[in-house]
């Protein structure tokens, strides 16, 4: 009888182990064995909400765009809610090859016209408002480094100043950007076509030749300094537009006829200029404005918890999450831990702007170590292994749920389980947390238990992320009556 009893303890001993490393495990619907989450009955297993304090700040670090990222020109006019915002690029574009020379003699060439072509990736904002752009030339007082990775948002290197206009006030329609463009030179689409005056083609193909601007690369940039193209800050102004530079749509078109053989026939022929990733320099220049918007009255510099709170595209603003009592919470099992954010509707333009200015694609939800001064990542819960970071079962990617008689309300959920587990049962530390839209950002990623002993920064790029500038929300805070932040717990007790 002694043996049976220690045989059916020891079975009880090994299922409660069992019990336990189920429950350390985060579980998703998305997961096989999802539906393993214990049904809360208020006797074995129990499900609360815990308080949150939020608030709104703005994102001083500096953000990046690089050559290969996607870049914005544009602005934004009319956004109640988070106010103006204006885009410019700078950049170099250069011929193929040194020294340059157009074919035929330089008596024989009659110069027909330039046009500064742009590859369009997409758009923020109104498509139905057309925008006014203007290519000036870069001063020489401001020239660009190409061995500079310039901050998007950072005021000590703008403004980048100009020298005048190099043609006439272009009108975009937004809405014709993806038209193809079939001619004996371009078979193609998505391209913002700029043209030039035509003073500005003959100084490309008749004042400068291989004696002077292109003997080499670094004689032409003393000579042009490259291309900014700005969009007029006026009503009805009112989306960005994203530009690649490295894409071959982009490129300064030169269009000619020379008699380069000799002959008596002329034909039209053109020559480009181009990115070059190894030797051109670039920066893109983005301004954010909120005086007289909705966000200026909820952006903090200390402590103000509030019902609402801005989430704004780098560089924008990102939420303070925390949770007053959770350091304090007596052991548990932790089925699951989800933090859930979700959209204010902006009722005086839920048709209109509010469909126009969508929420970011994705929200980073980290953890700030103040003794470092670093965001980290969420202990135990946000991964990254050699495929990048597990956002699909973390959470972060935008939803849209029928929620308070909204039909299209835009959400974002978050798994930290093993964040909250780690807390109650081995006390580590709870940290006040981050929510953002990140484009090109870092943080500081920890392995989880028990490998967390070293760890390294892990950089986030826009393909994991957001474009730069791309999406802004105004989400419900700790408080607020509909749409409340919150974070909901699963558990039982031990």
């Amino acid at each position: 009888m002694l043996a049976n009893f220690r045989l059916r303890l020891s079975h009880i001993f090994f299922l409660l182990i069992l019990f336990v490393s189920a429950a350390c495990t985060r579980i998703t619907t998305t997961e096989l064995g999802g539906g393993l989450i214990p049904i809360v009955d208020g006797v074995n297993t129990f499900d609360t909400i815990m308080e949150l304090q939020t608030d709104t700040f703005e994102e001083t670090d500096t953000t990046r765009v690089y050559n290969s990222d996607n870049m914005v020109i544009g602005a934004i006019t009319n956004d109640p809610l988070f106010g103006r915002t204006s885009a410019e690029l700078n950049f170099e574009l250069y011929p193929s090859f040194y020294p340059f020379s157009v074919p035929g003699s330089k008596d024989s060439l009659v110069v027909d016209s330039a046009v500064l072509i742009l590859s369009y990736k997409g758009f923020y904002g109104d498509s139905t408002q057309p925008l006014q752009v203007n290519v000036q030339e870069i001063s020489p007082a401001t020239p660009l480094s190409p061995f500079t990775s310039y901050p998007v948002n950072h005021p000590s290197v703008y403004p980048i100043n100009t020298i005048g206009n190099l043609g006439n006030t272009a009108t975009i329609d937004i809405r014709t950007l993806g038209d193809s463009v079939n001619n004996r030179y371009e078979n193609s689409n998505n391209q913002i076509r700029i043209p030039l005056r035509l003073d500005v083609a003959r100084r490309f193909l008749k004042d400068y030749d291989s004696t002077n601007a292109y003997r080499n690369d670094s004689t032409f940039k003393s000579f042009f300094k490259g291309f900014s193209v700005k969009v007029q800050s006026t009503n009805p102004a009112n989306a960005l537009l994203y530009i690649n530079l490295l894409d071959t749509n982009t490129k300064l078109a030169l269009y000619y006829n020379t008699s380069s053989t000799g002959a008596t026939v002329r034909d039209t022929s053109v020559t480009y200029f181009k990115f070059n990733s190894a030797a051109s320099a670039y920066a893109n220049y983005i301004v954010r404005n909120t005086a007289g918007a909705e966000i200026n009255n909820h952006i903090t510099t200390t402590s103000k918890p509030d019902s609402l709170v801005y989430v704004q595209s780098f560089p924008g603003t990102y939420v303070r999450i925390r949770i007053p009592n959770l350091q304090g919470l007596s052991n548990r099992i932790i089925h699951r831990a989800e933090l859930v954010a979700e959209q204010v509707p902006d009722d005086n333009n839920i048709l209109t702007l509010d469909r126009y200015f969508q929420a970011p694609r994705l929200l980073l939800l980290s953890a700030y170590d103040s003794a470092k001064k670093q965001k980290r990542n969420i202990p135990n819960d946000y991964l990254v292994s050699t495929q990048g970071p597990n956002t699909v079962d973390f959470g972060g990617f935008r939803t849209f749920k029928t929620v308070n008689g909204y039909d299209r309300v835009a959400a974002y959920n978050f798994i930290i389980s093993r964040y909250i587990q780690g807390i109650v049962t081995r006390k580590d530390s709870s940290f006040t947390l981050r929510l953002s839209a990140p484009s090109n950002d870092s943080l500081n990623f920890t392995p989880p238990y028990p490998n967390n002993l070293v760890s390294q920064m892990y950089y986030l790029n826009a393909a994991v992320g957001n474009e730069v500038a791309n999406g802004r929300v105004r989400l419900g805070g700790g408080t607020h009556s509909r749409f409340r932040m919150r974070l909901r717990l699963v558990y039982s007790r031990l």
